[in-house]
């Protein structure tokens, strides 16, 4: 089967639900990709004349203003465009951190054993002993908020699902035939590993990752809120909520836009998610 063969063969397993997840997952992309030619407002300039304006449609709205303005004048749509620039980001960087972190240790943990898998699972426990979003708030009061340390802390701090789900995967896999034959051929431990083993772990290091990213998009939009995220000056989804909830009587359009933006995103991963999960696991996929 050539690659074009099997591309199409996987396009028709697409449900509904994940064919509606891929195109509103492509249209954040894309719009954060062209986020500067989608618009033609800056989302950082002030204009207090233009102040709380509500959206086109409602009475005193503006059609230069599709979704209103906030209480600094800054166009609402087109900080939600400049916005999902940071949420991609993060989820995409912070999951690739936290998954090469947890795949890495899994490897070494599941096919050394012993001692080091000891230390290394005891290192996961009191890791996950501690509250995810307390403990990034915690690391993150330390360093002070800024886009770089939100990445390294929610990269860090994710890895364990990742180690744990790899080290179960490698135990099973190092009894096996083709790993014992790869031994006795002279391979060495790292050959073994990253040749033999870790291709066969892909499957549900994928899965986690998708859904990884779902959930560093709500952590990274909780932390903004919190002003513990990015800095003020670079437009994000959650400061926008929190700057939204003191005008939720008055305009209320300032959070709820940004809060459905982000259970949208957020939905289509998980559709997706739910998706490639049903491709990569057997049970399910033969059940269907």
């Amino acid at each position: 089967m050539t690659i074009h063969e099997g591309m199409i063969k996987l396009a028709r397993k697409l449900s509904w639900q994940a064919s509606l997840g891929l195109i509103v997952l492509v249209c954040f992309v894309l719009m954060a990709i062209f986020a500067p030619q989608l618009t033609t407002h800056d989302p950082t300039k002030i204009a207090i004349v233009n102040r709380m304006i509500p959206p086109s449609w409602h009475d005193g709205g503006v059609p230069e203003h599709f979704l209103g303005t906030d209480a600094l004048g800054r166009d609402i749509l087109t900080r939600l465009i400049f916005g999902s620039r940071v949420s991609i980001l993060v989820a995409i960087t912070a999951t690739f951190v936290a998954g090469s972190i947890g795949v890495i240790i899994g490897l070494i943990s599941g096919y050394y054993g012993g001692l080091v898998d000891d230390a290394l699972m005891r290192l996961a426990d009191i890791q996950a002993a501690f509250p995810f979003i307390l403990l990034a708030i915690a690391v993150l009061a330390v360093l002070g908020p800024g886009l770089v340390n939100l990445i390294l802390v929610l990269g860090i701090a994710g890895w364990v699902p990742y180690g744990r789900i790899v080290r179960g995967q490698v135990k099973s896999l190092r009894e096996r035939e083709f790993v014992e034959a790869a031994a006795a051929l002279g391979a060495r431990p790292f050959q073994i590993i990253f040749r033999h083993v870790l291709p066969n772990c892909w499957g549900p290091v994928i899965v986690l990752a998708s859904f990884s990213a779902a959930r560093t998009i709500i952590t990274e939009a909780s932390l903004s809120f919190l002003g513990l995220g990015v800095p003020p000056a670079i437009p994000s989804w959650g400061a926008m909520l929190a700057d939204g909830r003191e005008y939720l009587s008055l305009s209320p359009w300032l959070a709820t836009y940004p809060g459905i933006t982000i259970m949208v995103m957020v939905l289509s991963i998980n559709l997706l998610g739910d998706w490639i999960r049903d491709i990569l696991d057997p049970r399910l996929r033969d059940s269907g």
